[in-house]
């Protein structure tokens, strides 16, 4: 008897995340425009600046560029979260950091699943930020017990689902004919629907209490709101989605444009208005909207110390602003946050020698050639045996998340949580800790040290 070997969980998120873009291209066609424009400003900006192409090929990522989506879901129970990681792991990915968007007026806490070492993030960069309702803020008892009481009715995963993903816990992966029926049947998950699960008029009471509230509660499933494809010159496509009939968001989210890319910075665009059948309609006379367009571009994975001091400049530019960026402050902000980040150094020795950013570190052919011997890793780079480059940011940031949230909620959506932090509750409900993105970053840039000097044939760098 012939034993089918396992499809490996990076191919699988692969045929997933591909799968996931051809759903959502199919249900939302702005989508497909959207896609169509990052596509084209990314040819462009290759073209024009070779340096750029010269570092994507030199750290691996070039060849998943075309590929990198990240989507994002919210759904509203302990179960649904557990299982969910669950799903997520037989695709090769783990929950990695904690985000608290309440402080921002956003009743949820999140976390990312994506794959965490750089060689199976080379396969497939998928990730999806996953956030949970956080049902203990609705203050009127009887709307919380009455969302419970919906989101207790309902079941998220198709059958089959839950079959592949216990038969990959049992036997230890998938086959290839699993494989493909489990990207199918995780697919629905994520599916959107248009029949809601509540009456028109309860669908009104969760909405007044918070919009998201009811995007999360009354529908069969956590479909998918976004699904985010990488662009390599986010200020040519928030200028360029007006002359394709998007209207983006009135602010890029992130730092301000620099020479010299750090972490994510994100627009996206207004969340569609879709037609919806509450239950008390024999048709669709309703409205929703949740879903929208997203576009985002990376830049490097900054140290503990390069987060304190982004955060601190991010702080005091939103605290000169004195209130949420919008359309009519926009101008005001750009300039506010450009002038605190003049602080920053904008150039890759800067942020490496103060030890602001995570790098890879590679043997160049020189290197190879001259096997140099003992040598610092100051002297190994000076000398030209030894490249830097950053390491890519893999992950979210907690305020322009809930940015990207409000400004597709509306003004109406925002709310006054305080602070209500409870990762405990959070890692409680997933069923696991949630992993230090910033650990990930330091054992990457680690392990690369000790490739390098294997290499070179020195004891260590």
């Amino acid at each position: 008897m012939t034993v089918q070997p396992f499809v490996s969980p990076d191919l699988i998120r692969q045929r997933f995340s591909k799968a996931m873009s051809d759903m959502y291209r199919e249900e939302v066609p702005l989508y497909g425009a959207l896609m169509e424009l990052v596509e084209q400003t990314n040819r462009d900006v290759l073209a024009r600046d070779p340096h750029i192409a010269r570092q994507l090929a030199d750290t691996g990522e070039m060849q998943r560029l075309d590929m990198e989506r990240h989507g994002a879901i919210r759904v509203g129970t302990a179960t649904e979260l557990a299982t969910l990681a669950r799903l997520f792991q037989v695709m090769g990915m783990q929950p990695v950091g904690y985000y608290d968007l309440t402080p921002a007026g956003v009743p949820v806490h999140s976390t990312a699943f994506r794959a965490v070492h750089e060689a199976a993030l080379q396969v497939s960069p998928f990730r999806v930020f996953t956030s949970l309702l956080r049902l203990e803020l609705i203050e009127d008892p009887e709307l919380r017990a009455f969302a419970q009481s919906v989101l207790d009715r309902r079941s998220i995963f198709t059958p089959a689902a839950l079959r592949l993903i216990e038969q990959a816990e049992t036997a230890g992966g998938l086959t290839e004919a699993e494989a493909e029926e489990f990207v199918l049947q995780a697919l629905e998950t994520f599916r959107w629907h248009h029949s809601a699960t509540v009456t028109a008029a309860q669908y009104q009471t969760l909405s007044a209490q918070h919009r998201l509230i009811a995007d999360v509660v009354a529908f069969k499933g956590p479909h998918i709101n976004h699904l985010t494809p990488r662009t390599l010159d986010i200020d040519i496509v928030q200028a360029q989605m007006p002359l394709h009939g998007i209207t983006p968001k009135a602010v890029v989210e992130g730092p301000p444009r620099r020479q010299c890319p750090i972490l994510l910075r994100q627009t996206s665009f207004k969340a569609l208005d879709e037609p919806v059948a509450f239950t008390d309609q024999a048709q669709t006379h309703g409205s929703h909207s949740a879903r929208f367009g997203e576009i985002e571009q990376r830049g490097a994975a900054l140290t503990p110390k390069g987060r304190a001091l982004y955060d601190r400049l991010l702080n005091a530019a939103r605290d000169a602003l004195g209130d949420f960026p919008n359309e009519g402050n926009a101008a005001r902000y750009n300039a506010l946050m450009t002038q605190h980040f003049g602080e920053f150094p904008d150039n890759l020795d800067g942020m490496r020698e103060q030890e602001l950013a995570y790098f890879r570190y590679f043997a160049t052919e020189q290197g190879l050639a001259a096997r140099p011997g003992e040598a610092s890793l100051a002297q190994l780079l000076r000398d030209g045996h030894v490249k830097a480059e950053p390491l890519v940011y893999e992950d979210f940031l907690p305020v322009s998340a809930a940015g990207i949230f409000q400004s597709n909620l509306g003004d109406a959506a925002q709310a006054h949580y305080g602070e209500h932090s409870n990762r405990q509750a959070f890692e409680q409900a997933l069923g696991r800790t949630t992993i230090d993105e910033l650990a990930l970053y330091a054992d990457t840039q680690r392990r690369s040290l000790e490739a390098c000097a294997e290499a070179l044939g020195l004891k260590r760098l």
